[in-house]
């Protein structure tokens, strides 16, 4: 629903109202950092058919946290679209709505956080193969084209912030606008780690139709967007496997030895084989 804040004459898109869903694409592949603090080295993700380059601003590459604006501004627009509204790039809420849909708590630090995330979201530089609304781009984008915090000043003299603006890039409009991959996501993501939301995020754009994913664990870290080593990623994955708090899904590592090279260093030392396996959990499926 649009309202019009007294003494605003500016319109919010916020309430949201619907459900948190996210685009496809940005669901499948490591387009954000999966880090909390500034990530400030370049992503890389290449494979036959997908490329994706993304590079850091002065404040470094935008986060899986960040994404969750990304999130809510496609929730925000597609639930529009299924109000048969206009929709434009621009989208105009508040701080207050944007917290509460994704669980961060109203303080002082939050406020702050957002405004780093906003410089990020328009400052983090993304290049991909990847074509939206059957259009591709050759050349560098940004989340955001704009983004603007409008405050309001108190009988005090006091700066309050009214609402955020921004400006979604034209790659992404185009892909919720007319692609229509568009998703639901579970409301405990926002409870989720890093490694875990994007776990939740490839296992919700790929397990379709109740197939299971099947995948080896040195190709799930790629898709994953885990930049340490791989021993490193194979350790995480057993202790998530192990908490078993992926909604929706359930996530298992299978390791069997390979066989030993006699020719290779270090002979007589015995490498893991492993996969990963997602299952959509059997009582989703009964839904």
């Amino acid at each position: 629903m649009t309202r019009t804040p007294q003494g605003e004459l500016f319109l919010l898109d916020s309430p949201l109202t619907g459900e948190v869903r996210g685009e496809r694409s940005l669901m499948a592949f490591p387009f954000f950092a999966l880090s909390k603090n500034a990530w400030m080295k370049s992503l890389a993700y290449s494979t036959p058919s997908v490329s994706i380059e993304v590079r850091p601003s002065t404040k470094g590459v935008a986060t899986i946290y960040d994404k969750e604006i990304v999130l809510y501004i496609a929730s925000l627009m597609a639930s529009k679209m299924e109000d048969g509204e206009d929709v434009s790039q621009d989208f105009v809420f508040t701080a207050h709505d944007l917290f509460s849909v994704t669980g961060s708590n109203h303080s002082s630090r939050s406020y702050e956080r957002l405004a780093d995330a906003l410089e990020r979201l328009q400052g983090t530089q993304i290049k991909t193969n990847i074509e939206a609304g059957g259009e591709g781009v050759d050349g560098f984008f940004s989340w955001l084209s704009e983004a603007q915090l409008k405050y309001a000043k108190t009988t005090k003299g006091e700066r309050r912030l009214k609402a955020v603006k921004v400006r979604l890039c034209d790659w992404l409009f185009r892909a919720i606008l007319h692609d229509r991959q568009v998703l639901n996501y579970a409301t405990a993501y926002f409870q989720l780690g890093p490694i875990e939301r994007r776990i939740y995020e490839v296992a919700r754009s790929t397990c379709v139709d109740g197939e299971d994913l099947e995948i080896d664990l040195a190709t799930f870290r790629l898709q994953i967007g885990y930049q340490n080593q791989l021993a490193n990623f194979r350790s995480a994955l057993r202790a998530i496997a192990a908490a078993d708090t992926i909604p929706e899904y359930q996530l298992r590592l299978e390791e069997t030895e390979a066989e030993v090279d006699p020719a290779a260093p270090k002979a007589g030392r015995r490498a893991k084989n492993s996969r990963v396996i997602i299952s959509r959990r059997l009582k989703q499926l009964a839904n």
